[in-house]
């Protein structure tokens, strides 16, 4: 998907787009790490209850990926590709957010939010050297990696959806 994005950047915006990525992730990240539980709470909504609507939310965009063959890109503003759609919800989306405040409960908030900083670090790494990726894989090998890729994120949506219903009936 940040190769569809980022395929009519000039190659010298592209890092600064990444920096941008990264940069607005780990801040709506660490935003949500530290006010989220309040959010919900505020808005009357369990965890279980955001577990399932991310779970389900991550798994349309998981299908979406898996069964689409030509992209519609819309006309994309380059000053802030990197905020929205690459940082949120590419990065930091439902499945971050979801898994954030569940790991919050187990881990505590230093392990939590090391964890959050270092994936979303290589996430941008990755991005950094997609185009080398994209090359040694070719077009069929990053295709398919593609399809692998939105098979998994919707196996870890339904895993998300079954712990929230489990949470909730139990």
């Amino acid at each position: 998907m940040f190769m569809a994005l980022t395929r009519e950047i000039e190659d010298n915006k592209v890092p600064r787009i990444i920096y941008q990525s990264v940069v607005t992730a780990i801040i709506v990240a660490f935003v949500f790490l530290i006010a989220g539980r309040a959010l919900l709470n505020l808005l009357g909504i369990t965890v279980a209850d955001f577990m399932i609507a991310g779970g389900i939310l991550l798994f349309v965009i998981s299908i979406n990926e898996m069964i689409t063959t030509k992209k519609i890109l819309r006309q994309i503003d380059p000053d802030s590709l990197g905020a929205v759609p690459i940082g949120v919800p590419l990065i930091t989306g439902p499945a971050v957010l979801t898994t954030s405040i569940i790991l919050l409960d187990g881990y505590g908030f230093i392990v939590t939010a090391a964890a959050i900083f270092i994936n979303v670090v290589i996430a941008g790494v990755v991005f950094f050297f997609s185009k080398y990726i994209h090359g040694l894989l070719g077009k069929a090998g990053a295709k398919t990696f593609s399809k692998i890729a939105s098979l998994l994120l919707a196996s870890i949506a339904v895993m998300i959806v079954r712990k929230g219903i489990m949470t909730f009936i139990l």
